[in-house]
C-alpha cells in the first residue's frame, strides 16, 4: 500500500467513527474543487445566494467574502435565516448536485475502502446501510419510525451516554434528524428519522430555537452542542392523554379519572387546544358549589402547557404551584402530563446510585483503614496517595488484587469474583458521575444494592 493510500484509508476509518464530515475533507478527497461554486436558491422568496470553495475547505460567501466552514452557517448568514441545513441547500454548480450528494459518496467510498481492506468490523458497514435506508425513506416523505431505545441499539448503546456525539454525527452525516430530538425524550418516546425542514423563517437575529421545533445539528467538527439538560419530556413519553371535552359530563370525567387512578385530567377542545383540567379538588370544590355541576364549572383554566425539549429546571416553579403540567410534542399537540410524583421519581432513580456509591466508597475506604497502614497501600496505587481519603475505586481494585493484601482481610469469599464486580462497580459508577440524562438500569441498582449488602457483612476485618 502506498503511503497515499494509507492516509487516505486511515482518514476513511476516521470519517466513519462518528466525526462529522466537513467540506474540507471532500476537498481532500478530490470529490470537490478549490474554487468550486455553490449556490443556494430560495424558491420561496426568490432569492439566490452564491459562494466559493476555498483552499482550506471553507465555504466564502460572495459578495462580501465572509468565509465559514460549516455549510450550515454559511447558509444561515447568507439568507438571514435562524436554521438550514446547508448540506441540502448549497448546489455544487459545475457538478449539478447537491452537496448533501458529495457527501453521500464520500461516506460510500469511506466504507466501501474499509470493508476492502477489511480493517474495520462490520458495524459500521451496518450502521451505514441502516442510516442510507432510512434516509431513503425520509426522501420518500415516509420517514421510518422508532423508540429511541431502538435507535440507540444501532450502536450497540442502551442509555444515551458517551456515544450521543457520536450517534448524533452519523446521523447528521446521512442528513438526518430525529424528531422529536431523541436527547429530550424518554427511551420509549418513538422518534421520526427524518431530513431537517428546508427553510426556517425564522430570522438568525432570534435568540433561542422555538420550543418543539425540529432541531438542525451543527456540522462543525468540534462544535457538537453540549447538551447535559434533563428536560420534561425525559419524563412523559408523550403517547397521548386522557382526556374529556368542555362540554362532557362530570360523570365521564369522574369515570375516566377512577378507572386510571388519575388525579388530575386534561380538557381538550382538540389536541392542540387545551382549555385546562380537571382534580379531585376541583371536582369537589365544583359540587359543593353546585350539585348538578358540569365539567365546565370544575375546570382549571390557569394551566401550564410546556414544550417536550423545555429545561424541566425551568419547570420545577410550576410544578410545585399547579403539581401538574401538559407537555405537547414537536407538533404542539398535547400529548403527555408531568406531575410532581413523576419529579420526585426521577430524581429519587438519579440520587439513590449517588448516595449507593458514596456508601460502598466510604466502607472500602474504612475496611482497608482498619486493616492496613497507609504505607501497605501506597504501593498499588497510580498516583500519589498521602491519606486513605484519598482512594478511589481503581485503587481499591488495584489494592484487593494482591493476595497478601487480600488474606489479612479474611473474608471467606473469592477473591478473583469480588475482584470482577467491583470492576463493574467502578464501571457503574464512572457512568453515573458522568451525569448521563438516563436512569440506571435495575441491574447495575441491583448490583450496587447486593454489594452494599456483602460489604456490610464483612466489614470488621477482626
Amino acid at each position: 500500500m502506498t503511503e497515499e493510500a494509507g492516509e487516505t484509508g486511515g482518514r476513511s476509518m476516521y470519517l466513519i467513527r462518528g466525526r462529522r464530515v466537513m467540506v474540507s475533507d471532500l476537498l481532500e478527497a478530490g470529490l470537490i474543487e478549490a474554487g468550486a461554486k455553490l449556490r443556494f436558491n430560495r424558491a420561496r422568496i426568490g432569492a439566490t445566494y452564491t459562494a466559493t470553495v476555498t483552499g482550506k475547505g471553507r465555504i466564502r460567501l460572495e459578495p462580501d467574502g465572509e468565509e465559514f466552514r460549516s455549510p450550515s452557517r454559511a447558509a444561515m448568514v447568507a439568507a438571514g435565516m435562524r436554521a438550514v441545513d446547508g448540506w441540502r441547500a448549497w448546489w455544487v454548480v459545475d457538478q449539478d448536485r447537491l452537496l448533501d450528494n458529495v457527501r453521500q459518496e464520500l461516506l460510500d467510498r469511506a466504507i466501501s475502502r474499509v470493508a476492502h481492506q477489511q480493517t474495520e468490523d462490520k458495524v459500521r458497514q451496518r450502521i451505514h446501510e441502516r442510516l442510507r435506508q432510512a434516509r431513503s425513506r425520509a426522501d420518500e416523505h415516509a420517514p421510518e419510525q422508532i423508540t429511541v431505545r431502538e435507535l440507540l441499539a444501532f450502536w450497540g448503546a442502551k442509555e444515551r451516554g458517551d456515544q450521543v456525539s457520536q450517534i448524533e454525527a452519523d446521523l447528521a452525516n446521512h442528513g438526518l434528524v430525529t424528531s422529536p430530538s431523541f436527547r429530550a425524550v424518554t427511551l420509549d418516546t418513538l422518534v421520526s428519522l427524518t431530513t431537517p425542514p428546508d427553510e426556517a423563517e425564522v430570522p438568525a437575529t432570534v435568540g433561542s430555537p422555538v420550543a418543539g421545533e425540529l432541531p438542525v445539528a451543527e456540522d462543525d467538527e468540534g462544535d457538537d452542542d453540549l447538551n447535559v439538560r434533563l428536560t420534561v419530556g425525559n419524563l412523559s413519553p408523550l403517547e397521548g392523554v386522557e382526556s374529556v371535552g368542555p362540554n362532557s359530563t362530570l360523570h365521564e370525567a369522574i369515570t375516566k379519572m377512577v378507572i386510571n387512578d388519575y388525579s388530575q385530567l386534561a380538557v381538550l377542545s382538540g389536541p392542540r387546544n387545551p382549555r385546562g383540567a380537571l382534580t379531585w379538588r376541583s371536582i369537589a370544590q365544583a359540587i359543593h358549589r353546585k350539585p348538578d355541576a358540569t365539567v365546565a364549572d370544575a375546570i382549571i383554566t390557569h394551566v401550564e402547557v410546556v414544550a417536550y425539549d423545555r429545561d424541566l429546571f425551568e419547570v420545577l416553579p410550576a410544578l410545585q404551584h399547579h403539581e401538574f403540567v401538559f407537555v405537547t410534542d414537536i407538533g404542539k399537540a398535547v400529548m403527555g402530563i408531568v406531575t410532581t410524583a413523576d419529579v420526585a421519581r426521577r430524581y429519587g432513580e438519579m440520587a439513590t446510585p449517588f448516595f449507593q456509591l458514596g456508601e460502598l466508597d466510604q466502607t472500602l475506604r474504612w475496611v482497608l483503614k482498619g486493616a492496613l497502614d497507609l504505607s501497605t497501600v501506597q504501593p498499588f496505587c497510580r498516583r500519589p496517595i498521602e491519606s486513605f481519603d484519598d482512594l478511589g475505586f481503581g485503587d481499591y481494585e488495584h489494592i484487593l488484587e494482591n493476595k497478601d493484601i487480600w488474606q489479612k482481610l479474611a473474608w471467606p469469599l473469592d477473591r478473583q469474583v469480588f475482584i470482577a464486580r467491583l470492576a463493574e462497580i467502578r464501571t457503574v459508577r464512572n457512568k453515573v458521575m458522568h451525569f448521563h440524562p438516563d436512569p440506571l438500569s435495575e441491574d447495575a441498582t441491583k448490583k450496587l444494592r447486593n454489594f452494599t449488602r456483602l460489604l456490610h457483612r464483612y466489614r470488621d476485618p477482626t
